[in-house]
């Protein structure tokens, strides 16, 4: 059972996601867990998902929340699925500097208002 969404890389970190498209918003909703006790990070597009548009959707989501260039977030894999790794490497902060900023924010979402 993985208790984080999050793994370290050598130069980068590596992110599970669920995506959920066309939504009204696009937000980072929080963590979640699989049937199987995985966790990701659970995402709202408003993209639908055709053509790759809402794998935009996530890179740019995931760049602006985490501070970094859009080109340095990749969809890893699960193209074309709801489930993905995303990547973000080649920002020149480390990877555990990217790890805390994501927790950061996941702590944030945690948070009641």
């Amino acid at each position: 059972m993985s208790s984080s969404p999050v793994r370290m890389l050598e130069d980068g970190i590596a992110i599970s996601v669920r995506v959920t498209p066309k939504a009204a918003h696009a937000r980072i909703d929080g963590v979640g867990t699989d049937a199987e006790g995985h966790a990701h990070l659970r995402l709202r597009v408003t993209e639908a998902p055709e053509k790759g548009k809402a794998n935009e959707a996530v890179a740019r989501l995931l760049a602006k929340a985490l501070g970094v260039p859009k080109s340095a977030v990749e969809i890893a894999s699960g193209e074309t699925g709801r489930v993905k790794v995303v990547t973000v490497r080649g920002t020149g902060l480390g990877s555990q500097l990217l790890h805390d900023r994501l927790a950061a924010l996941v702590d944030a979402l945690a948070r009641p208002a």
